[in-house]
């Protein structure tokens, strides 16, 4: 449809027109993404007549067309000028009944109330004014926006916190609306942790999707085989919450009990990984949403995650409940054998268990007795095989530097930052680049304090010990004699030389000479009166 027809449609305000032409130009582009350049201009003022139309006093139906074509031309960013302003955004806000501060919006779009076909198109106006703004915010920058942006997470705070949306699409573009204002704006971001209580406000928001139940201080009521997958509707909200919950932990919060509500996350995120939904695929991407989270919370408050009572507790790890570290580990796992996506897919989890792992003793105890059990195959390379500890490895050399050093990190914690502990798991080739990072490649600690337990050694290991390769971390099969090239034998020879040097050196053997009369002494003698002997023909 030309534009030029849409139009002239906008400005000669006669509602049944405009709603006919804007229904057919949103059937012929309700797909379209790329826009012709040359039809620019046009989409401008196409965009500044929508705004000025749903300033009017317009039907429900005719309102829910125009955000529609709204929101198609909103996901080009060179035409937002006229909706990304204040009063734009003020507009939208009114549509969406979101109650903005200072009464710049405090007549609602409609009551909700009237036949149940115009409460449908109500909701169907606040939902489409929702997905407007999230294209907004995600695609214009304009400076009069940054007040109004404010303003809005304001009244999104204060509609969440009133209740939970009856309809599902309308709290679900909520959170997604504040995820992307707390992602986008950072002046947003900060006033979400300083004045808004954001924390506090999602937190109770997703005990409340999630079902969360306490039966003692930080501990939820553990999920059994019993209990039911979460909804579909309410994994969509809890997930917008989490991408919400991210942002705003990286900025220090200044909530008073800004401690307490980190435990109760870390507490709800115990939960939710205990939990699963309707598919396995959503399933793993709460878990993702949550062990991102987990990711940015202080390592001090995720002892929550394993300082809740079990039956039998495990004695040998202080008695806490391992069950979540165990899905995390799972969790891990799966990623690396996925194969794909390192940085973002494996990277968080292997942060998330490598500063657990650095800051509580029985979390890095129970890993490090399923990564890195006791030695007993030193016949092949450490990076060969299925075990986790070879998968470890193999990533240590991978080409991302980011997922190299984090897979490193974490194996160099769980050998308690001792150079030769790590170096016995992975071989000095592997661990090389960390060492040299870290200024270690002469041996020694990292600087990290840790208690003094348990790392025996196999009897495999011990008997090996002597022959195995440092560089490689395996005991390597000597190569016959005969199938050497000469200069093999050469390199042999020299290393068999030096190693008989760096033995007399430290006196543990004496290399010893026959002199003529039969009698053992020091080779250096035998050799001095060779030479005395040599000069006395010489001179005859």
């Amino acid at each position: 449809m030309e534009l030029t027809l849409v139009l002239s449609q906008i400005e000669s305000e006669n509602d049944a027109e405009m709603e006919r032409v804007l229904k057919q130009y949103n059937t012929e582009n309700g797909h379209t993404f790329t826009f012709d350049p040359k039809e620019e201009d046009a989409r401008i003022r196409l965009c500044r007549g929508l705004v000025a139309a749903l300033g009017r006093p317009l039907t429900p139906r005719c309102q829910s067309t125009c955000l529609e074509t709204l929101r198609i031309l909103s996901r080009d960013k060179r035409v937002l000028a006229p909706v990304g302003t204040r009063e734009g955004i003020l507009t939208l806000a009114r549509l969406a009944q979101i109650r903005l501060p200072a009464g710049d919006a405090e007549e609602k779009a409609g009551s909700g109330s009237g036949s149940g076909s115009e409460a449908e198109e109500e909701r169907v106006v606040v939902v489409e004014s929702l997905k407007c703004m999230c294209n907004i915010v995600f695609n214009s920058a304009d400076a009069q926006q940054a007040a109004a942006d404010v303003q809005l997470a304001q009244g999104l705070c204060a509609l969440l916190r009133a209740s939970t949306p009856a309809h599902h699409e309308v709290g679900l573009f909520s959170l997604r609306l504040l995820f992307l204002l707390s992602a986008l704006r950072l002046d947003v971001r900060e006033d979400l942790c300083r004045e808004m209580r954001a924390l506090t406000l999602l937190t109770q928001l997703l005990e409340r999707v999630l079902d969360v139940r306490w039966v003692g201080p930080y501990e939820a009521a553990a999920p059994s085989t019993q209990t039911p997958p979460v909804p579909y509707n309410d994994n969509e909200r809890a997930m917008e919450a989490l991408k919400a919950l991210f942002n705003i932990t990286m900025s220090d919060s200044s909530e008073e009990d800004a401690d307490h509500q980190l435990r109760l996350i870390v507490a709800i995120m115990r939960h939710l990984l205990l939990l699963r939904t309707q598919t396995e695929e959503k399933t793993e991407e709460a878990h993702s949403h949550a062990i991102n989270l987990l990711s940015n919370i202080q390592a001090s408050c995720l002892d929550v995650l394993v300082d809740v009572p079990m039956q039998g507790g495990l004695e040998e790890y202080g008695g806490k409940n391992m069950d979540v570290i165990q899905v995390l580990l799972d969790f891990m796992e799966k990623r690396i054998d996925r194969g794909a996506n390192y940085k973002e897919g494996l990277t968080p989890v292997l942060s998330l268990l490598t500063e657990s792992s650095r800051q509580h003793r029985d979390i890095r105890r129970y890993l490090k007795a399923r990564v890195l059990p006791p030695l007993k195959d030193v016949r092949n390379r450490p990076e060969v095989g299925s075990t986790l500890r070879n998968k470890l490895v193999r990533l240590m050399t991978h080409v991302d530097m980011g997922v190299k050093q984090s897979a490193a990190e974490f194996l160099f914690v769980l050998c308690k930052e001792s150079v030769d502990s790590l170096v016995k798991y992975t071989g000095y080739g592997s661990a090389a680049g960390l060492l040299l990072a870290r200024g270690l490649l002469g041996g020694g600690r990292g600087e990290t304090q840790y208690s003094e337990d348990e790392d025996s050694d196999t009897e495999e290991y011990k008997s090996a010990k002597p022959f195995i390769n440092p560089i490689t971390g395996h005991v390597e099969e000597p190569m016959p004699f005969e199938e050497m090239t000469e200069e093999q034998k050469e390199y042999e020879a020299q290393k068999l030389a030096n190693m008989f040097d760096q033995l007399t050196r430290q006196q543990l053997i004496k290399p010893m000479g026959v002199r003529k009369d039969g009698t053992l002494v020091p080779l250096e003698k035998t050799v001095g009166e060779c030479t005395i002997n040599s000069s006395d023909s010489d001179s005859d």
